[in-house]
Parts: C-alpha cells; structure tokens; sequence
C-alpha cells in the first residue's frame, strides 16, 4: 500500500515522501497516529500543490530577507557599559539587547534575538562584527560597538 508520510518517521522517510508500506502498519499505526494518509490520486495531488505553496512561502520569506539585509547593510550600534581597568564589562551585551537597539533604530526591519548569530555574549570594550541570520540564505553583519560609560 502507498502512503505519504505527513511527519518523518524512522526507518520510512521524510514529510512529504511517498513510501510503500505494508497495509495492516499503515491501517494500525500509520494512520491512527496521523503520520500518513493514503497515496490516493487526490492526495497526491494535494501533496503537489501543497509543496508548491511551500517553495513559494519560502521564496517569498528570501526575498523578504534580502530586503531586510539591504537595510541591514552597515549599520552601527553602541552600547556604553560600565567596564574595569583591562576594558573587561562589568554585564555584558547579550544578543537580545542587540536586537532591542537595531528595532529602536526605526529602520524598518524587525530583528529577533534568535537572529543574532552570537557565540557568547560581549563581555569587553571593542569593535565587534556581529552577524544576523534573517534566513538560511540571508545573512548580513552588524557592527556593535561596545564604549566605556562616561
């Protein structure tokens, strides 16, 4: 029996895939745990057009992306933070609070912390080059600016 697989499942396949199954694990399992549904004519042709809007959701949130990182393009921010004598921050600027500053700036974009590709939080006075993951094709860099408060 043919089946599309709506959730990836082990052994069988990804979302999406069209897979041969033994009826009884299909009619037992596959269907009551709504991992599959029948490989039917209609199905099938649901599972084309539903791939389509898919490709064309993702091609619009690229684009959409690019724009985003053309606005992105060089833009600064600074942060001014109290810091010991070796220029060691007494806090530190996390990827939440970059994101916070580049929506204050009014330029259009609305960045998510989740975004900001940082390692570890800035724990020190300095220039750092911070980059922004809009989308897995998309990315842009930020220069965050880390000052001695005073």
């Amino acid at each position: 029996m043919k089946v599309i697989l709506r959730k990836r499942v082990e052994s069988l396949g990804d979302p999406g895939a069209v897979v041969e199954v033994k009826p009884g694990y299909a009619r037992n399992y596959l269907f009551p745990q709504g991992l599959a549904y029948e490989a039917t004519a209609p199905n099938v042709r649901r599972l084309e057009e539903e791939r389509r809007q898919a490709e064309e959701l993702d091609r619009r949130r690229y684009l959409e992306a690019r724009r985003h990182a053309s606005l992105l393009e060089g833009v600064s921010v600074i942060f001014h933070a109290r810091a010991g004598e070796e220029g060691k921050l007494f806090g530190s600027v996390t990827a939440g609070d970059i994101a916070d500053r580049i929506n204050e700036r009014g330029l259009g974009v609305q960045v998510d912390r989740r975004q900001v590709a940082l390692e570890e939080p800035l724990k020190a006075l300095g220039v750092f080059k911070v980059p922004l993951r809009l989308h897995p094709q998309a990315q842009v860099e930020v220069e965050v600016r880390v000052e001695r408060e005073g």
